[in-house]
């Protein structure tokens, strides 16, 4: 064999196996991204393709880079929990204004630990990067919420929608410090 030939040899191999490396390594980064974004991963995926859906999730850890997100302090926490009973107590009487008062809840312990708060398409995006796997419950609640000011959502829709605000909240309140237990938000 040539010495033409054996170098062209050479860097084809050379080629082929840096080109199985690329396609390994964006193998790990699906994975990775699927891991992390959960049913979000798959939603995006389904709606914009993978290469544009995981383009999307990287910015969003991107920006959730340069937020400075916090701890509850213990009282703020149990201040929380309060007012989530207070909010399950007015639900018996009014659970449209309770529906309200829970996303309002929801939105203001998000902005105590440091989550923007100024958009609904902005809270799903960085809430996405560390709760992806409670998105759907938060936009069950949200869709019914403006169904509820609309005055066309069912009590039993409201009663729906206080059960997903609650899981997501459990779960901003799971991630803030507590070592991960789940917060007791009844009785």
């Amino acid at each position: 064999m040539s010495t033409g030939a054996l170098i062209a040899v050479i860097i084809g191999a050379v080629v082929v196996v840096l080109v199985a490396a690329a396609a390994a390594w964006l193998v790990v980064q699906s994975r990775r991204l699927r891991e992390r974004f959960g049913p979000e991963y798959d939603r995006l995926v389904e709606d914009r393709g993978r290469i544009e859906a995981e383009r999307e999730l990287r910015a969003r850890e991107k920006r959730h880079e340069s937020y400075e997100l916090r701890m509850l302090e213990p009282g703020a926490r149990e201040q929380y929990v309060r007012e989530w009973r207070a909010v399950q107590e007015h639900f018996v009487d009014t659970p449209g204004d309770a529906v309200d008062e829970a996303d309002s809840l929801l939105t203001r312990l998000m902005n105590e630990r440091g989550y923007p708060t100024e958009g609904y398409e902005e809270q799903m995006s960085v809430l996405s990067v560390e709760h992806g796997r409670m998105l759907e419950h938060y936009r069950n609640a949200h869709a019914v919420q403006v169904r509820s000011a609309a005055d066309e959502a069912s009590t039993e829709d409201l009663r729906g929608a206080l059960v997903e605000y609650r899981a997501v909240f459990d779960d901003l309140l799971a991630n803030s410090g507590d070592g991960g237990e789940k917060a007791r938000t009844t009785s």
